[in-house]
């Protein structure tokens, strides 16, 4: 089974789906897999660290005099703060970031959480971490820090923030509207939410102020499904598979034709996937296919999952909404294939598709979203 990690190389440091339950599928044929993910690659070692700006004394747990950590003597400093512009990149091509500001697993010494923030875009072209104490978090903190971004690396403030954290909302959206930046809520920030996981294990835990077993203080939403709006829905949908060179063509197509939907960077993510590996997915046909793209395409649609004990299918959007995309009959045979479905998509760590079509049986999609199930980051 596949695992994915980012690429080092790129780093610093249906039948019937209406109102009627689905009573039959496109037939799944069984797959070999052979997706994986090198890990035997070591990631670069992050050189454009800036000094911590937030006092020694509320962040860190200071080392006796004299004393040094071999692991740190080996590695880079994990309470250093991170402000790195890729040389190579035009700053003013980066117009959309994703951004965390949440508590970390680290402990300053009057026994509080200090907060980070991480800044990144969709190719880690730019990245940026500062620490916080937790008595100074909110809109103005963190406008100011976005301030802080642009003038440290000189950049231009971007057009577009994603951000995946429900509870942090109000104050993002707050701190956007006052840069006159537009805030985009979504679990579409793949780059981000694997870099969080990367974090985890090479720098908050070698953090001095690191404590094993903290739980994140904003969890994740994970919501029971809505009922699918009426606008969404389609006439028929199918399971289908797709030979991975096939995905790249109808990616390609989002940016050389007028096709609705989202990319994801897989050199970036580190999926080493034959060209001839089929790709599981989901096409949903309708007669009013371009409209029903484009009500799709201002969803940030991120995942399509099973839910075989209800017979159905789950579409997450957005931040915490998710959807009763489609339903079926329940028999031994659709429940087969359906799990099937699920357990090909996890061969291929998480990797799916979302198509749009005329006709189920048309060679053109005018909706193609390329989708990754990922686990929560353990922060």
């Amino acid at each position: 089974m596949a695992s994915l990690s980012f690429n080092t190389t790129r780093l610093r440091t249906p039948t019937v789906q209406s109102h009627k339950p689905i009573s039959s599928f496109t037939k799944l044929t069984k797959i070999s897999y052979s997706c994986t993910t090198n890990h035997s690659k070591k990631w670069p070692r992050l050189h454009h660290f800036r000094p911590n700006s937030v006092s020694e004394s509320s962040v860190s747990i200071e080392q006796e005099e004299g004393e040094i950590d071999e692991e740190e003597e080996e590695g880079d400093d994990p309470t250093a703060e991170l402000s790195y512009l890729d040389p190579e990149t035009d700053p003013e091509s980066i117009s959309e970031w994703e951004v965390d500001f949440c508590s970390r697993p680290i402990f300053d010494i009057r026994g509080k959480k200090v907060w980070e923030l991480v800044v990144c875009d969709d190719s880690l072209s730019l990245q940026y971490t500062k620490y916080f104490p937790n008595n100074v978090i909110n809109s103005v903190t963190l406008k100011d820090a976005i301030s802080s971004v642009c003038d440290d690396l000189g950049v231009p403030l971007p057009d577009k923030i994603r951000f995946f954290r429900s509870q942090m909302q109000t104050i993002i959206t707050r701190a956007c509207n006052e840069l006159g930046i537009k805030p985009i809520p979504s679990k579409r920030c793949i780059s981000l939410l694997l870099w969080l996981d990367e974090r985890y294990e090479t720098v908050y835990t070698r953090h001095p102020g690191f404590q094993k077993g903290s739980k994140p203080l904003l969890a994740l939403d994970n919501p029971f499904p809505m009922e699918l709006p009426e606008n969404l829905f389609g006439e028929k949908w199918a399971f289908v598979q797709l030979p991975l060179s096939d995905v790249r063509k109808e990616v390609s197509s989002l940016e050389s034709r007028l096709v609705f939907g989202a990319n994801l960077d897989l050199d970036l993510l580190g999926i080493e996937i034959d060209d001839k590996t089929l790709i599981p997915g989901l096409a949903v046909a309708s007669s009013r296919a371009k409209p029903l793209a484009a009500w799709m395409n201002g969803l940030e649609v991120c995942s399509i999952e099973v839910d075989a004990l209800r017979a159905s299918l789950i579409l997450s959007v957005g931040i915490s909404t998710r959807y009763v995309y489609a339903r079926y009959k329940k028999t031994p045979e659709t429940t087969n294939e359906a799990e099937a479905w699920e357990a090909a998509k996890k061969a291929c760590g998480g990797l799916h598709f979302l198509a749009i079509q005329d006709e189920l049986d048309s060679d053109d999609c005018v909706g193609f979203w390329l989708l990754l199930d990922l686990p929560p980051p353990p922060v």
